[in-house]
C-alpha cells in the first residue's frame, strides 16, 4: 500500500520533495476516501493495464453521457431550426418575442445549476441524471403542442429548469472517476455530443420539414415532438446503463475499483482529497479568485457558441439560400468542429496544458466573426462559420476542464464548477438577444458583440496563466524552504488547505 501511495503521488502530482513536508507518523492516520474501506488494497498495474482499465470505464460511461448531452443540446437549440419551419408565423412571434423566448430558457438554467450540483452526491447519479433527462424529454415533446407565445415561454422556462443539472452534474461526475490530466479528453467526448447535435439538428430539421401538415401540425411542431420523444427513450435507457461511483461500480472487479479510488484520492493532493461536506467549502469556492476569472473565460467562449448554435440557420439563410438548403448547410461546420474538438482534447491531455487550446479557439472565433462582419462574398462568410463553430466548440472543453483541474476537494470543486457554468451560462441570455431580424443579412451588431467577448478572453487567459505560474513558483520555493527549516505539515492540514496547499500545483 505504501508503495502504491508513493507511485500515485509522484505520477499524479509530478512534484519532488513534497512528501518531506508531511510528518511520517501522521501518514498512518490516513482518512477513508470514496468507499475504499470496503475494497481490497489497490493493485500495481502496468501502463497497458491502466489504459485497458480506463478504456473499460470509457465504454461504460461515455456513450450514454454523450448521447444524453446530444439530446440536451439538440432540445435547447432546435428552436433555431423550428424558426425556419413556421414557428414565427403560427405563434405570431413579432418584434423581440422570439429572442425573449430564447432568453427565458437561460435564466432558470443558470439559477438551478449550482443547487443541482450540491444534491448530485445525495441523489444517486444513476437516478438523478436519467431522471432529469426523462423530464426534459417530456417537456420538449409538449412544446410541440403549444398554441401561443405565453405557452412557448412557459415550456422554455420548464426546459431550462430540467436541463440545468445535466452539464455541471456530468462534468463533476467525471472528476470523480478520472485523474485530472485525463479529464479534458472525456469532457471533449461528452461535449462532442453538443457538436454532433448541431449537425443532427440540421439533418433532422430537413427531414422533418417534409412532415409539415401531417395531423394538422407544421414542421416546427414535429421537430419538437420527435426530438423530445427521442430524449425520453434515451432517458429510459440511461436508467439501466449509468452507474454511481467507482467503489460501487459492479462492472469493475474489486481490485479495479480499488485502483480507481486510490488514483483519485492522490490525484490532487499527496495526502488525499477532502470528501466530506462543510459550509466553508461553499465560501471557499465563492471567494476563490480563479473561479471568477474563469467565469470571464467561460463567457468569452460560450457567448459565441450559443450565438452561432441558435442563429446559424438564420445566418446562413441570410447568405441567400433557401430554407431547406440552409438547414443542410449547417451540418458541415459541426462535422469539422467535432473532428477539431477530439484532436485538441487528446493533444491537451497529452501535454497536460489547457490554455494553448483556449487561445487557439478564441483565434478561430476572432477570424471567423471578422470575416462575417466584413462585406465579402457568401462563400467566404460560410467559411467563416466553420472557424466560429470549430473555435467555440473545440475550445470549450478546455475551459471547463481547466477550472476542474485546479479546484481540490469534492465539494469545493462541485460548487466552484457549478458557479463557473451557472453564472457563465448567463452569456446564453446575452447571445439570445444580439441577433435581430432587422440586422440581417450581415448582423453587424451581433457579430461585433461576439468579438467583444472574444477580446475579454484574450485579456483574461494570459492573466490567469501568469498568476498560476507565479503561485506555482512560490510554492516550489516554499517547499524548498520548508525542507531546509524542517517545517512539517500534517496530512489533515494539507487536506484542509486543498488547492491552497504547498503540495498543490495549478495546471496551466
Amino acid at each position: 500500500m505504501a508503495a502504491n501511495d508513493s507511485d500515485a503521488r509522484s505520477a499524479s502530482l509530478e512534484k519532488t520533495g513534497v512528501e518531506l513536508m508531511v510528518e511520517e507518523a501522521s501518514v498512518k492516520r490516513d482518512v477513508v476516501y470514496g468507499g475504499e474501506e470496503v475494497l481490497p488494497p489497490p493493485p500495481d498495474l502496468s501502463p497497458e493495464q491502466v489504459k485497458a482499465l480506463y478504456r473499460k470505464i470509457d465504454l461504460r460511461l461515455m456513450p450514454i453521457l454523450t448521447l444524453m448531452y446530444l439530446c440536451s443540446f439538440l432540445d435547447r437549440g432546435n428552436i433555431g431550426n423550428a424558426k425556419l419551419q413556421g414557428l414565427l408565423t403560427q405563434l405570431n412571434l413579432t418584434g423581440d418575442k422570439y429572442n425573449i423566448a430564447l432568453t427565458m430558457y437561460f435564466i432558470p438554467y443558470c439559477l438551478f445549476e449550482c443547487p443541482a450540483n450540491m444534491v448530485l452526491k445525495k441523489f444517486r447519479p444513476s437516478r438523478w441524471l436519467p431522471g432529469i433527462t426523462l423530464l426534459w424529454g417530456v417537456i420538449m415533446t409538449l412544446m410541440g403542442l403549444v398554441k401561443n407565445y405565453p405557452q412557448l415561454v412557459g415550456t422554455r422556462v420548464c426546459l431550462g429548469v430540467a436541463e440545468a443539472g445535466l452539464f455541471p452534474g456530468v462534468v463533476y461526475y467525471l472528476t470523480l472517476w478520472y485523474p485530472r490530466h485525463m479529464i479534458q479528453y472525456r469532457v471533449g467526448l461528452f461535449f462532442g455530443g453538443a457538436t454532433l447535435a448541431g449537425a443532427f439538428s440540421g439533418l433532422l430539421a430537413f427531414g422533418i420539414s417534409f412532415m409539415s401538415g401531417t395531423a394538422g401540425m407544421l414542421g416546427w411542431s414535429w421537430i419538437f415532438i420527435i426530438e423530445g420523444l427521442a430524449t425520453v427513450v434515451v432517458g429510459v435507457i440511461a436508467f439501466f446503463v449509468l452507474v454511481d461511483f467507482p467503489h460501487t461500480a459492479t462492472f469493475l472487479t474489486p481490485e479495479e475499483r480499488a485502483y480507481v479510488v486510490h488514483r483519485k484520492k492522490y490525484d490532487n493532493s499527496s495526502v488525499g482529497e477532502e470528501e466530506h461536506f462543510e459550509v466553508r467549502h461553499i465560501w471557499e469556492a465563492i471567494l476563490d479568485w480563479q473561479v471568477w476569472l474563469h467565469i470571464l473565460i467561460y463567457m468569452s467562449i460560450i457567448t459565441p457558441l450559443y450565438g452561432i448554435s441558435l442563429f446559424l440557420p438564420s445566418i446562413i439563410n441570410g447568405f441567400g439560400y433557401t430554407t431547406a438548403i440552409s438547414q443542410l448547410l449547417t451540418v458541415p461546420p459541426y462535422v469539422f468542429a467535432t473532428a477539431t474538438l477530439i484532436v485538441w482534447a487528446i493533444w491537451s491531455d497529452r501535454i497536460k496544458k489547457r490554455y494553448p487550446f483556449i487561445l487557439a479557439g478564441l483565434t478561430y472565433i476572432l477570424v471567423g466573426f471578422a470575416i462575417n462582419i466584413a462585406d465579402v462574398p457568401a462563400g467566404a462568410k460560410y467559411f467563416g462559420t466553420f472557424l466560429v463553430v470549430a473555435g467555440a466548440y473545440a475550445g470549450f472543453p478546455g475551459v471547463v476542464a481547466w477550472l476542474g483541474n485546479n479546484l481540490a476537494g469534492h465539494y469545493k470543486r462541485g460548487v466552484g464548477m457549478a458557479l463557473h457554468i451557472g453564472i457563465g451560462n448567463f452569456a446564453g441570455a446575452i447571445a439570445s438577444n444580439i441577433y435581430h431580424s432587422q440586422d440581417a443579412p450581415r448582423y453587424i451588431t451581433g457579430h461585433a458583440i461576439e468579438l467583444m467577448f472574444v477580446g475579454i478572453g484574450f485579456i483574461t487567459v494570459p492573466i490567469v496563466v501568469l498568476m498560476y505560474k507565479r503561485i506555482n513558483a512560490r510554492r516550489d520555493a516554499l517547499v524548498r524552504e520548508a525542507d531546509e527549516k524542517g517545517t512539517r505539515y500534517t496530512p489533515e492540514e494539507l487536506r484542509r488547505l486543498g488547492d491552497r496547499a504547498p503540495d498543490f500545483r495549478y495546471t496551466l
